[in-house]
Order: structure tokens, then sequence, then C-alpha cells
């Protein structure tokens, strides 16, 4: 899980430094897919008893509100084009 949660920001930073807005645009879309591989760890977790009802949601609704932003971002940089 941790992994995948690192994965999504890593690849942020990579793409802003490519400084091209298509490859920045692409790195934020694999990003978005480790955020997304992050939410189905969380779901195993909970499922294998190692996360409460609570500890699920709070790690859903956080990762669901940084896929949001990350969508917003990959939006404008599209709008660059």
């Amino acid at each position: 899980m941790s992994r995948a949660a690192r994965s999504s920001t890593r690849n942020i930073a990579e793409g802003f430094g490519r400084h091209h807005h298509k490859e920045n645009c692409q790195f934020a879309r694999i990003a978005r897919g480790s955020l997304y591989e992050t939410w189905d760890d969380l779901i195993t977790a909970k499922e294998d008893g190692y996360l409460s009802p609570e500890e699920f949601i709070v790690g859903k609704n956080k990762i669901e509100r940084a896929i949001t932003i990350l969508n917003g971002y990959i939006r404008y940089l599209e709008s660059l084009k």
C-alpha cells in the first residue's frame, strides 16, 4: 500500500520535471492509477481485518479527495493544448 501511495506522488513530481504539459499529463494519469491501486489496497486491508471501518472511511475519503484534485490538475494540463 505504501509503495502505491508513494508512486502517485513520485509520478506527479516526475511529470512536473519533464517541463512539457503533454508528458506531465501522462505522468499525472499514471499517478491517478496509483491512487486507485492504493484504494484497492485499502479495501483489501479492511477485508483482512487490518483496518477498522472508521479507519477505512478516513483513508477512502483522503484517496477520493486526492483523485478529485488530480483530475482537476489533469483537466488543467489538457487545456494547455
